[in-house]
């Protein structure tokens, strides 16, 4: 059974970054997103051990979404410059690494995952995709799981997880997510509707559709009117919050680890200082090439 493991590459990348600090090569360019996202890629193929993987970029944003909202994502602070320059070297050390990834102008990372998820499960692979972004949560089946960053526990996440978390069906994130909005991403919700509004509504009406079709059978006057006023603010909502369709392919040889350049590997790790990976690439390395490093 093909098992493909899709990583949010700026969403690890900005984890990394938070998560070690002051972490520098021997010129004094810092490495702490660097190392940590080699780190955590490590620990992500060996947990999953995927047949085949993909590392997704975004490549800015969607310009439908920014069409249909302006404000979309607009309170977002700048990528930190440190974090900016490691980007680039992390790209290195996939290619060197036989890692595949992939960015495209005005492709939303997200979008592109869900595209990618979508076509691999329509093809009867099992896919785990890595990232802590609630909206992949609309993704899961029975053959799309969830590596969640945030659970300690390394659970792949399946509906019972989504349940949990949201109180509504994997089905039912986007509409859950159209109703209380997502400040992450500056959509605005239904006044008063936050995760537990928002789940119980649907848990009763099923759908923004029927509950809109059965409006009055809210029960709290403040809450029907609050819906009724926002009507308009939660359609446009659904059409943001819904991954949407973007080219892509499903290309088993284009998704599968190529064989390490280990010569470049070996350039990369000293250029960075991380001693301990190039000791461990060494030990990897027949005795007659240890010595002639």
């Amino acid at each position: 059974m093909s098992r493909l493991l899709i990583i949010d590459g700026h969403a690890y990348a900005y984890r990394a970054f938070h998560a070690i600090r002051d972490l520098r090569s021997p010129g004094g360019q810092p490495t702490n997103a660097i190392y940590g996202f080699l780190k955590m890629l490590e620990k992500m193929r060996q947990a999953v051990a995927p047949t085949h993987l993909m590392v997704v970029w975004d490549g800015g944003l969607s310009a439908e979404r920014m069409a249909a909202l302006p404000g979309y994502k607009a309170q977002r602070p700048e990528m930190p410059d440190d974090l900016r320059s490691q980007l680039d070297e992390i790209g290195k050390y996939l290619a060197a690494a036989g890692v595949p990834d992939y960015c495209a102008d005005g492709i939303e990372a997200d979008d592109y995952i869900g595209c990618l998820a979508r076509r691999a499960a329509a093809a009867g692979w099992n896919v785990v995709i890595a990232s802590s972004d609630k909206d992949f949560m609309q993704l899961v089946t029975a053959q799309v799981g969830l590596l969640n960053p945030n659970d300690k526990t390394g659970t792949i996440w399946g509906r019972e997880q989504v349940r949990a978390k949201s109180g509504v069906e994997p089905e039912q994130v986007a509409d859950w997510l159209a109703l209380m909005g997502d400040a992450v991403d500056n959509i605005p919700g239904v006044p008063g509707v936050g995760v537990k509004t928002a789940a119980s509504l649907l848990q009763e009406f099923g759908s923004v559709e029927d509950l809109y079709g059965r409006l009055s059978e809210v029960k709290s006057e403040k809450l029907k009117t609050s819906l009724l006023a926002a009507a308009e603010t939660v359609r446009l909502n659904q059409r943001l919050v819904r991954l949407h369709e973007v080219p892509c392919e499903l290309q088993s040889e284009k998704l599968m680890a190529r064989a390490a350049d280990r010569e470049k590997l070996r350039g990369l790790y000293r250029g960075w200082g991380f001693k301990g990976l190039l000791a461990e690439l060494e030990a990897q390395l027949p005795e007659r090439q240890v010595e002639l490093i």
